[in-house]
């Protein structure tokens, strides 16, 4: 399907991005990568374009003569940040997000992926597609969340006034794994578990909050390329949850990274856990055939190896929360 097509693939320089770039090469595609940050020891077969896709001329030049479109630019942060400046997370990807699409549909591509995310839901134990729209975003992350949601609604409208369908779109669970963000200001959970236990060091202790009970689904980044790949090789256009589907308590996790730095763990009861589940319903998406390749703990030990090969030259992330 991908041989000899032209693909492009927005914030390719990231970590699910550079998964799916190397994806696509493998499948014969050529490739195109438009992103903010700088190509370090980027692909040799891959064009680059550094280009701000808040312009949407920009956005109609880089979908130019592409035959696919993988739209996977968006901005990581912590949990934290989009509640202390929520206009730094909210602006860019609205802009973005619409931009993108539009230039996509003018451009004439044959089809093209949308990555929404988890924040679209409200809080529940566990995720099912259709519930989206009976509720809100979490007030946690609201701006977020409804951001994502537009983008949604956009896909929708080029069904309706134009006919145009050819629209996949993902919601990931939790996403880890190589090129990840290690910076505590803005890291996620498992990033930031991992930078605390490498700083914990052997003999040491790594300080968590909570009591580690809380079950999250996570995902690592090559999962989530490889089902990016299955839904549009698939033409799927029902929105689809990329996650485990069982989750992992938090305290697992930890496990996990505090054996392979050989250090210690101390919970502090005092923070909070958050919500005591948040899983995600894959049934749709198995349904079709797919099923992930990476287990946690091969995937979060991968993480750390990567980590600690790379730590010195993780500079390279355009973050707007900075």
């Amino acid at each position: 399907m991908f041989k000899d097509k032209k693909v492009l693939v927005t914030g390719g320089t990231g970590m699910v991005g550079r998964e799916l770039v190397q994806l696509l090469l493998n499948k014969g595609a050529k490739v195109r990568v438009v992103s903010l940050d700088e190509p370090v020891s980027f692909f040799k077969d891959v064009e680059f374009i550094k280009k701000d896709l808040m312009v949407y001329q920009n956005c109609l030049d880089v979908c130019n003569k592409m035959d696919y479109v993988f739209h996977v630019c968006g901005i990581k942060s912590s949990a934290s940040m989009p509640k202390i400046k929520p206009l730094n997370y909210f602006i860019p990807m609205i802009v973005f997000n619409t931009n993108m699409m539009e230039a996509a549909y003018k451009s004439g591509v044959k089809w093209y992926m949308y990555t929404s995310s988890v924040g679209v839901y409200h809080p529940a134990e566990v995720f099912q597609e259709d519930d989206v729209w009976k509720t809100f975003p979490s007030d946690n992350d609201k701006l977020p969340g409804w951001a994502k949601r537009m983008g949604e609604l956009q896909a929708e409208g080029y069904k309706i006034q134009y006919g145009w369908e050819n629209i996949s779109i993902v919601r990931p669970a939790n996403i880890y794994g190589n090129w990840d963000d290690f910076d505590l200001d803005t890291a996620q959970v498992i990033p930031s578990l991992i930078r605390k236990g490498e700083e914990a060091g052997k003999g040491g202790t790594m300080s968590v909050w909570g009591d580690g009970s809380p079950i999250r689904d996570f995902i690592h980044a090559r999962d989530i390329a490889r089902g990016m790949i299955f839904v549009v090789e698939n033409k799927i256009i029902k929105p689809v949850n990329l996650g485990s589907g069982s989750g992992v308590k938090i305290s697992d996790l930890i496990s996990i990274i505090s054996e392979k730095f050989n250090c210690k763990v101390e919970y502090d009861i005092t923070k909070p856990n958050g919500d005591l589940k948040r899983v995600m319903d894959i049934n749709r998406i198995k349904s079709y055939g797919f099923e992930l390749s990476v287990g946690i703990k091969d995937g979060i030990n991968e993480a750390i190896d990567w980590y600690m090969d790379n730590k010195q030259n993780l500079d390279y992330r355009y973050n707007p929360f900075k």
